[in-house]
């Protein structure tokens, strides 16, 4: 019977249950350019060098679509595997249906990162199996980063001792990027795949192509896709003949 199944640093959690055979299976990864290193702080950079601390025991990033928060959670989870700990990465848009009992036991790991909780908050199931992991993950002296498209008070959780548990540890609302960071966090994501991206061409996709980061980190990579099968720099003609 298929399962769900979570990111984990070595292993993956497959969870138990009644409603288990129901559930669709989920093959979660981290990406390899989700890293510390490689990603551009502009205004962020408290958020960024409190996570690369990774001393605080509860941390919540809140922010829209390319904000940074996917990101910065799973680039937690590679430095954890790096320190020898043992990650655990949950987006739960992709998991509301698998139900909060993927939740149960995930206080062993000693860094659990949630991505998206809008997309469970209102169901008081999930509400309830957050409120639990929050005490589970203190009790067990680990970490826990969560991280949503609104603040803590605006999310709109049902649940008064979850809403509390949510603000337990710094709340940081990321700043979106203007146009200079959006092209230097370009520039700082070609460099890392090995590209040169002048100022000229990045300029140009800033002007033709979608505004969000996610959308401009994925035009990139395809722009680099492109330019290796034919060989050729990024330039403007290069680039206009292929967006």
């Amino acid at each position: 019977m298929p399962t769900s199944t979570i990111w984990t640093a070595g292993s993956i959690r497959r969870p138990t249950g009644a409603d288990v055979e129901q559930q669709l299976t989920l093959r979660i990864g981290l990406r390899d350019s989700a890293t510390f290193a490689n990603f551009f702080a502009g205004d962020n950079a408290a958020a960024l060098h409190l996570l690369q601390q990774a001393t605080e025991t509860f941390v919540y990033l809140w922010g829209g679509r390319g904000s940074g928060c996917s990101h910065l959670l799973q680039a937690a989870c590679h430095a954890e595997t790096a320190r020898g700990g043992s990650p655990a990465y949950l987006p739960l848009a992709d998991m509301a249906q698998a139900g909060g009992e993927l939740l149960e036991g995930l206080e062993q790991m000693s860094l659990v990162c949630l991505d998206d909780i809008q997309a469970v908050i209102g169901d008081a199931a999930w509400e309830e199996a957050l409120f639990h992991l929050y005490n589970r993950v203190r009790d067990a002296g680990g970490h826990l980063l969560a991280a949503a498209d609104a603040s803590p008070a605006a999310l709109g959780v049902a649940l008064a001792d979850l809403r509390s548990r949510l603000a337990w540890g710094p709340v940081f609302q990321l700043q979106p990027l203007d146009d200079a960071g959006k092209l230097a966090a370009l520039q700082l994501r070609a460099r890392a795949r090995g590209m040169e991206l002048n100022e000229e061409v990045g300029t140009y996709l800033l002007r033709r192509a979608p505004r969000d980061m996610h959308a401009l980190f994925e035009l990139l990579e395809r722009l680099d896709q492109a330019s290796l099968a034919a060989q050729r720099r990024l330039t403007i003609p290069f680039v206009r003949d292929l967006i």
